[in-house]
């Protein structure tokens, strides 16, 4: 029987998950001059790693609010289960903050590009590459229903893409959709491999989730900064032939609250979404999880639309089928279980779990 609570929370996670995805499309699409007497004159606000900055920014402050949950309720100490130990030092998380880092700066640079609707679609990709490299690195067993679930992302994907390729290059919002959507979807080989480190070293260790956000979210704060630092003295194609210039986004955020909003929204967006997504799996369950980001997928996209950020594409529709498809096939949610209760499949195999595919 679900509760207000549980209302209440479902809703958090699918406002906060769209909000996040539009905020940071909106802090893009913004432009202000970034200073009087300045040469750059007036521009978009084109700086995905000062964006990926506020992301772990947000992430962080999942650490500060677990510190004060504990503070307060004081819950019981953690206990040992399964062989894991309790204790453990933060630079775990040093590698997986590596590989956000990483992986966040490039889909932010992609979602320049392309439009906030197919950004959100071709995160599904994941799926393909976690499941890859769960049989291959870790040695997993993949079961003829995780195989099914991969190949219908792929079908997605490959309509996804004759989407963008379709809506040629002359939007707006979207200069280049092909060259985003590739970025997008290599982006996510690296979030696999970040899901695989997690896996090697959460099966060792017993840590909140909340915890593990918050720290892969400290040291990704402090790698962007050293890297936007870094990228202050490489030449690129950004404001002041930099190849990024924070100094430029700074004096950009300071001049538009139209930016700052987008700033602001992204950090407690993030924030918010991650606490409302693992308290959704807790309290309900992965099944309502999943179904909740689907439909934050179909928000981000509706609202794309009815902002002229993008036209109508009926093959998005059909890529949009298959992805929620093969995600519900491959996490062996409503499809299958469905199938095992009306006697038509086996019962669901204990060996071989492969990676949960999360999202944040």
């Amino acid at each position: 029987m679900h509760t207000p609570y549980h209302f209440f929370l479902a809703g958090l996670m699918l406002v906060t998950g769209s909000i996040n995805t539009i905020t940071t499309k909106c802090g893009e699409s913004a432009s202000k001059n970034a200073c009087a007497g300045r040469t750059n004159g007036e521009h978009l606000f084109d700086h995905p790693f000062v964006q990926a900055l506020a992301m772990f920014i947000g992430e962080f402050c999942c650490l500060i609010a677990y510190h004060i949950y504990v503070a307060i309720a004081r819950p019981a100490p953690l206990k040992a289960e399964n062989g894991k130990s309790t204790t453990y030092n933060p630079i775990i998380f040093l590698l997986p903050a590596l590989c956000d880092c990483t992986a966040t700066s490039t889909m932010y640079v992609g979602l320049t590009l392309t439009y906030a609707s197919q950004f959100q679609m071709l995160r599904g990709s994941v799926i393909i590459f976690t499941g890859l490299l769960s049989k291959f690195w870790l040695g997993r067993k993949l079961e003829g229903f995780r195989w099914m679930g991969m190949v219908l992302v792929l079908i997605g994907l490959l309509c996804v893409g004759l989407a963008a390729f379709f809506s040629g290059s002359s939007g707006a919002s979207a200069p280049n959709p092909i060259l985003g959507d590739i970025l997008i979807i290599a982006a996510q080989v690296i979030v696999a491999l970040q899901m695989v480190i997690e896996e090697k070293f959460l099966s060792k260790y017993t840590v909140p989730p909340l915890m593990a956000v918050g720290w892969e979210g400290f040291f990704g704060m402090g790698i962007i900064t050293t890297l936007c630092l870094i990228f202050w003295e490489v030449p690129g194609t950004r404001a002041g032939g930099k190849f990024e210039n924070i100094n430029d986004a700074f004096l950009q955020l300071g001049n538009s609250h139209a930016i700052q909003l987008a700033i602001a929204g992204t950090i407690v967006s993030i924030a918010f979404f991650n606490f409302s997504g693992i308290s959704v799996t807790q309290e309900m369950s992965a099944t309502t999880r999943m179904v909740l980001d689907s439909v934050r997928t179909l928000t981000i996209w509706v609202y794309g639309m009815a902002v002229g950020w993008e036209d109508f594409q009926y093959m998005q529709v059909i890529g949009f089928f298959f992805l929620i498809m093969g995600t519900f096939v491959y996490n062996d949610l409503l499809i299958l279980p469905a199938l095992r209760r009306w006697g038509l499949l086996k019962p669901k195999p204990e060996e071989g779990k492969p990676l949960l595919v999360n999202d944040s």
